[in-house]
């Protein structure tokens, strides 16, 4: 990243879990985070999170991974080749973690799951996090920029083409 998007958007990883059939994890968001709102119909989204001080892709993105679905059983398949950002809506609430940021620049990183579905489980408390979903289900890559709310589809477009080949199993 270039110190201007440093200094504008904060570093995260978003995490294309794929299954045996090809399906993408998409999780329903329980609300909003301060400027990260959910939109009637647009409730579902793919895993996220911060990238932590020096934290490099793959840890973060195991880390986020395991935080919000309680996956370790998961190998990984790619990850996209450049950074995608996008800006968060008007926000008026109070200070918030994400206040000082513009919006969220992101690294994706695909993994293909390996274990059984019991493993997943989207509203337990991990490494002192308070989850941020209420249900999960596996869907199709193409149909996830539809699902996602409106300020995040480019985003969701361009995985959607980066990570297109593992989607086709």
């Amino acid at each position: 990243m270039t110190p201007e998007t440093v200094a504008h958007y904060r570093p995260n990883v978003g995490i294309a879990l794929f299954n045996r059939d090809g399906l993408v994890l998409m999780a329903r968001r329980l609300g909003d985070d301060g400027p990260e709102i959910v939109l009637p119909g647009h409730e579902w989204q793919m895993p996220q999170g911060g990238i932590d001080g020096e934290e490099d892709l793959l840890t973060t993105a195991r880390r986020e991974l395991w935080e919000e679905t309680n996956v370790t059983s998961a190998v990984p398949l790619g990850a996209t080749s450049d950074w995608v950002s996008y800006d968060f809506p008007p926000y008026a609430g109070p200070a918030h973690r994400l206040s000082p940021f513009r919006g969220q620049s992101q690294r994706w990183v695909a993994f293909r799951f390996t274990g059984e579905e019991s493993e997943i489980e989207v509203a337990g408390v991990r490494g002192g996090m308070v989850p941020e979903f209420s249900a999960w289900r596996w869907e199709s890559l193409a149909r996830a920029p539809e699902l996602v709310v409106p300020f995040k589809r480019a985003v969701y477009e361009h995985v959607a083409r980066e990570f297109r080949a593992f989607a086709d199993v």
